[in-house]
């Protein structure tokens, strides 16, 4: 059984904080909470973080997202249930999360372009920076997918 190594929170709370810091900001963010969801879903699979795919299902769920397309966000390019905004959001998150595989191509960057002004591109970066931020805290520090509940307050 895996045991959780340290708890950042608890170690180092100044660092914590500033985590913590930029995902209050994205809560104020002109993107929608299933969108920020749908970023942090994808991006924490590509990185293999069960502690955060467990956090975000749950979370996008209490949004109102739905269970068939959070079950098929692995293969949203084979399904018809993301609009073409959230194609070129999740086609974004992939590049940034993997950017050393390609960087971020510019059809990609443009696609996303189509939909986002500029404002709302540097939200959605920030949010995938984020998201990958806490999966390397949460893998690193291996916590125990499975005891996150949600806040009823957000």
């Amino acid at each position: 059984m895996t045991v959780q190594r340290i708890e950042l929170k608890t170690v180092e709370p100044a660092a914590y904080k500033a985590m913590f810091e930029l995902e209050k900001y994205l809560a104020t963010s002109r993107l929608s909470k299933t969108l920020l969801e749908l970023i942090k879903i994808r991006a924490s699979q590509i990185n293999s973080c069960a502690f955060c795919i467990d956090m975000h299902t749950k979370d996008a769920r209490h949004y109102g997202e739905t269970e068939q397309r959070i079950y098929a966000l692995n293969a949203w390019r084979e399904t018809p249930f993301f609009t073409p905004e959230e194609r070129a959001v999740l086609a974004f998150t992939e590049a940034v999360t993997l950017i050393t595989k390609n960087h971020v191509p510019d059809d990609v960057y443009e696609e996303v372009s189509r939909y986002f002004d500029a404002n709302q591109i540097a939200q959605i970066l920030m949010a995938i920076v984020a998201i990958n931020g806490w999966n390397r805290i949460a893998i690193a520090t291996q916590m125990i997918p499975g005891t996150y509940q949600v806040q009823k307050s957000t």
